[in-house]
């Protein structure tokens, strides 16, 4: 199982934890992480990835999200055709950054997209050349 998790997914430990939801997203996106150490799930990275987290001011946390990069088993670089891709997707009402992000893991043939982000969860079932969950609905 090859999975892609984008920013906000690996930024979610990192959110106020005082709401339920968030707690629970947490605890789904930490069992992802525990999956990927023990090889029982790979992981995707981007150039995407890498684009966002090099804008995060918070330096002790970017090199935390960094470190995923090196248990990648698949790293996406930019090309025509995730930017041609990303155009179709973004004609579905999808953030042209999340366009990028969902394109990528489509080129890399990952099986699932992983998100906490709410723009792109509204907007999944649009999508239908990649499975999108978020933390806890890839587990049930």
């Amino acid at each position: 199982m090859l999975v892609y998790l984008d920013m906000c997914c690996f930024n979610r430990p990192f959110d106020d934890q005082t709401h339920p939801q968030v707690q629970l997203e947490t605890e789904g996106k930490l069992l992802l992480q525990q999956k990927i150490r023990n090889d029982e799930i790979k992981i995707a990275w981007s150039y995407m990835l890498d684009y966002e987290n090099s804008a995060n001011p918070d330096t002790d946390i970017s090199a935390t999200i960094v470190a995923w990069e090196k248990r990648a088993s698949v790293v996406i670089e930019p090309g025509q055709v995730i930017v041609d891709r990303a155009n179709e997707i973004r004609s579905l009402g999808i953030d042209p950054k999340d366009a990028l992000h969902i394109s990528c893991p489509i080129e890399a043939r990952a099986d699932c997209f992983i998100t906490v982000d709410r723009g792109i969860l509204k907007h999944r079932k649009k999508i239908s050349n990649i499975e999108i969950k978020s933390p806890l609905e890839y587990f049930y």
